[in-house]
């Protein structure tokens, strides 16, 4: 495999103050804790750190390069000093977009986009090289160093963008100029920030800025804002609307779909050629996403029904979704608990999703479901009332035990039948303990919050009081 990077092309598209010897690079990152042998690192400066300080100790870790905008006293080997380490990480980001012949995918949307990303990388992978996003890479550091590491050997790339205020996703998606743009949905996620569901889908709407020509939008057709985004993309210049869904207009349309707590067997349609798939993550959500995907991997110019039979392999990633069986109680009492871990992020419409699935998972005799819900943030003046409204699909669930921190989820907490309150705590390091203590073998339990809920915490203090991980 060829390098990465060679020096004349960082120099090219960098066009350096100054720069050392020649170098091949084989990575690209920002994080000093992640610097291997050959990457080129990029000295950021954050909101509390500044990645010049740790200069030297990614040159000591074999970088190939450190990029700086000032002297790093101590420092041996190749320094590329540049203005700004930010913009040169965007200009090399932009390079790497510019000599790349891969079709390119960019997905947003308020629930589902990294799942879907996920999906796309699996099904693509199996068919050619392709190049994904890392983890949630989809901010202004992510996109641009996600479009660096694409390898001049992909022949798909699939980019994830987010945001959770006005005005981020047009200049990342102009620096993707993706092939196809998928909108998983909009719902009230970062509402407040937002104002509006509209406001938030006009931004999602923003992904089909600076497309390719003869690009393609894929659009969830059952979502109530889907003519709002049929608009934006054509006034973006997007003229070919490809939708997904339940509806009868969708070019990925749902059949059908036996839902199980290990995954989902599908009936769809794509066109007018129907196709039977096993699904390997469990919810409806994960249908629709797989709907989205198989759409997505179609525009591409993948082969559909091999798309479709990858998607048995895919599994849902720790914090989102991911099922773990784990060793608990000693002698007699010795059994499994089911963890269901989404623990990474939240909003209203992804907790239904989670409690629609809790519903449908069977405890083994004499356990239980149990819930643990951390708050939903960015949700401004309406959080209250949407973690209230949550009470009805919390019931449905089936949860005998409900164990809730944060302010926002007091509100839940008084709409709770007496017999399903457990806890309510102001944060998770103060119910964690309470849950891991209430934990016993046949037990399911399922854990979500948003990411500044740290629900984290709790999924580690039920990993530590068990036995460690079992099969199935």
């Amino acid at each position: 495999m060829s390098a990465l990077w060679t020096s004349d092309e960082v120099a090219k598209a960098l066009s350096p103050i100054a720069m050392s010897g020649a170098f091949e690079a084989t990575g690209v990152t920002f994080d000093s804790r992640a610097v291997g042998k050959g990457d080129i690192f990029f000295a950021l400066a954050g909101e509390t750190t500044d990645g010049h300080q740790y200069v030297t100790e990614a040159l000591s870790r074999r970088a190939a390069a450190a990029v700086v905008s000032r002297d790093v006293p101590g420092a041996s080997g190749n320094l590329i000093r540049v203005p700004d380490t930010m913009k040169a990480l965007v200009d090399l980001g932009r390079a790497g977009r510019v000599r790349s012949g891969a079709r390119i995918a960019s997905v947003t949307g308020s629930v589902g986009k990294t799942s879907t990303k996920d999906a796309l990388r699996a099904i693509l992978s199996a068919q050619a090289p392709t190049v994904a996003s890392a983890a949630s890479y989809n901010n202004h550091v992510g996109v641009p160093i996600s479009l660096a590491r694409l390898s001049r050997e992909a022949r798909y790339g699939v980019f994830e963008i987010g945001m959770n205020h006005p005005g981020e996703i047009e200049p990342l998606a102009r620096q993707v100029e993706a092939d196809v743009g998928v909108i998983t949905n909009v719902e009230a996620a970062h509402i407040g920030h937002m104002g509006s569901e509209e406001a938030i889908a006009d931004e999602k709407a923003c992904l089909f800025a600076g497309m390719r020509p003869g690009a393609v939008a894929v659009l969830n057709r059952d979502n109530r804002h889907y003519d709002r985004l049929v608009r934006h993309a054509r006034k973006f210049g997007v003229e070919t609307i490809v939708g997904f869904g339940r509806h009868a207009e969708a070019h990925a349309r749902l059949l059908a779909c036996d839902l199980q707590d290990s995954g989902s067997d599908v009936q769809a349609l794509i066109g007018n050629r129907r196709i039977e798939y096993r699904l390997g993550a469990a919810g409806e959500h994960w249908v629709l996403n797989s709907l989205a995907a198989l759409a997505v991997a179609e525009a591409l110019g993948a082969e559909t029904a091999k798309a479709a039979a990858t998607l048995a392999e895919v599994k849902a990633s720790p914090g989102r979704g991911a099922r773990r069986w784990l060793k608990f109680g000693q002698g007699s009492e010795a059994g499994k608990v089911e963890l269901l871990d989404e623990s990474y992020n939240a909003n209203p419409a992804s907790m239904r999703a989670m409690l629609a699935v809790l519903a449908r998972t069977e405890t083994a005799p004499g356990g239980r479901r149990l819930l643990v819900m951390g708050d939903m943030r960015e949700l401004g003046e309406h959080a209250d009332a949407l973690h209230a409204g949550l009470a009805d699909a919390v019931a449905a669930s089936g949860a005998a035990q409900v164990f809730l921190c944060g302010p926002h989820m007091e509100a839940l907490w008084h709409k709770l039948a007496a017999a399903q309150k457990g806890v309510h705590r102001p944060d998770s390091a103060a119910l964690a303990g309470e849950v891991a203590k209430a934990l016993k073998a046949g037990d399911v339990i399922a854990i979500k919050g948003s990411l500044g809920s740290k629900m984290k915490v709790v999924v580690d203090a039920v990993l530590a009081a068990s036995d460690g991980e079992t099969g199935r």
